[in-house]
């Protein structure tokens, strides 16, 4: 019942009342963020999402657009400023993501969604993470976010897929708040955000 119903109806609630009380923070900061990053203070991006289905994911913009003489973007470490780099471990990038919930791309807890690009780098098993709508938050995000690899990452969400549950839903929320505070897993050990999935049989298994 959960699953099917309960698990979308809370989705719609929460995500419509957190829009509505959080309307002055979100339009502070696309202000910040219009002045220090530039525009757009949105970043738009497909996504796959329940099934597979593709959708248009929002984020607020952490990156600037600074470019090499040759008109290529700098590295990410580089464009990251530490305005960016606050965004992103309050995780208050993220909120936009809140319309995603209420149009009904994604739910509140779910595996993250990752880029188009990987599906057809994932085995049949890791596919499985697509049996859900992907959330603002997940079971990896609590256990490490991007601090651990694709193959721990895959396993956390398919063990999510497999044991959704109200109770194990509360408990994601509950410890993602920790993590914000906590501040850890932001970063990969070698990249800014989370290394680029690249697929092969090391990979394979969930």
């Amino acid at each position: 019942m959960y699953r099917k119903f309960g698990k979308r109806l809370i989705d719609i609630v929460v995500s419509f009342l957190w829009l509505i009380v959080l309307m002055p923070l979100l339009l502070i900061l696309a202000i910040l963020i219009r002045f220090k990053l530039g525009s757009p203070i949105l970043f738009k991006q497909d996504r796959p999402g329940l099934n597979g289905k593709i959708f248009r994911l929002y984020k607020f913009r952490t990156m600037t657009d600074e470019r090499n003489e040759y008109g290529e973007l700098l590295p990410d470490e580089e464009r990251l400023t530490s305005f960016g780099k606050t965004l992103r471990a309050t995780s208050m990038d993220e909120l936009p993501e809140l319309w995603n919930i209420l149009k009904g791309n994604m739910s509140l807890v779910g595996p993250r969604p990752l880029l188009v690009e990987y599906l057809p780098l994932y085995s049949t098993e890791q596919l499985r993470r697509h049996n859900v709508r992907p959330g603002l938050t997940g079971h990896a995000q609590i256990n490490g976010r991007n601090a651990i690899n694709w193959s721990e990452k895959f396993r956390y969400d398919c063990w999510y897929v497999d044991n959704l549950s109200f109770w194990l839903d509360m408990k994601v929320i509950f410890l993602t708040v920790a993590k914000v505070f906590s501040r850890k897993g932001i970063s990969s050990s070698t990249s800014v955000t989370m290394e680029r999935f690249k697929g092969g049989d090391e990979e394979a298994s969930c």
